[in-house]
């Protein structure tokens, strides 16, 4: 008993003496490993480039959101500061709900929440974080913070696009409608006037013929008085 009473002492020097991250080893990494398979992990792309003001971003979380409430937002920044669009409830019933500075929605699936972006701004070109949280059933779980997407904004340069020859079809029946009404009213307005020459100048022959005088045919004699000296009727009165 002496000898057992003496010894304990030294066990419990030898315990206390242990580092504190051992004391208590096994419940303390249980608690440790239940946290960290707590935490939903997500993967993006690292970098989308816009060309014409519209993106597809997927968010893929190692964790299966059928039959769970959760609440998926995107955040924009490097300090996630604005929010941009979240969705929540559940797979079946998400309720959406949008930023007024962007023009977003969000589709939701087993594994993956797609936000699509559009009209997209040159200004807007930020880098874009994924968050999922579970709400139900417990515990609460979210993802670890990403790396996030850097989602770059072209400016759009609009160029005349060629006409497709679907597209070019109604444009040539026009073409072709508007010859045919102008070689119409061509030939109408040249008949037009064809005519009113010619009755103009049926109209100036029937006034000549009115005001030429009649003629006898053939040549026509003159008849001379013969020569009578004139008489002095002084003579006569003497």
């Amino acid at each position: 008993m002496g000898i057992q009473h003496s010894q304990l002492p030294g066990k419990r020097r030898k315990v206390d003496s242990l580092p504190l991250s051992h004391q208590g080893s096994p419940y303390k990494h249980r608690i440790t490993g239940k946290e960290r398979k707590n935490k939903i992990l997500v993967k993006q792309s690292p970098m989308l480039v816009v060309n014409d003001n519209e993106v597809n971003l997927s968010c893929k979380y190692t964790y299966n959101l059928f039959s769970k409430e959760f609440r998926a937002s995107l955040y924009k920044g490097a300090d996630s500061a604005v929010e941009v669009c979240a969705v929540n409830g559940n797979h079946s019933h998400p309720l959406q709900s949008t930023n007024k500075e962007f023009n977003c929605t969000v589709k939701v699936g087993n594994e993956t929440v797609t936000f699509y972006l559009q009209d997209l701004y040159v200004n807007q070109t930020d880098i874009y974080f994924c968050k999922l949280e579970v709400l139900y059933p417990p515990p609460y779980i979210d993802n670890e913070k990403s790396n996030g997407t850097i989602i770059h904004v072209k400016e759009k340069h609009l160029c005349p696009s060629p006409r497709s020859p679907e597209s070019s079809k109604p444009f040539w029946a026009l073409v072709v409608v508007n010859g045919v009404l102008v070689f119409y009213s061509l030939l109408v307005t040249v008949a037009l006037s064809n005519c009113w020459m010619k009755n103009k100048r049926n109209r100036m022959l029937q006034s000549d013929y009115m005001n030429m005088t009649p003629r006898r045919p053939g040549p026509t004699r003159r008849h001379y008085q013969p020569y009578a000296p004139a008489r002095d009727f002084a003579a006569y009165r003497s």
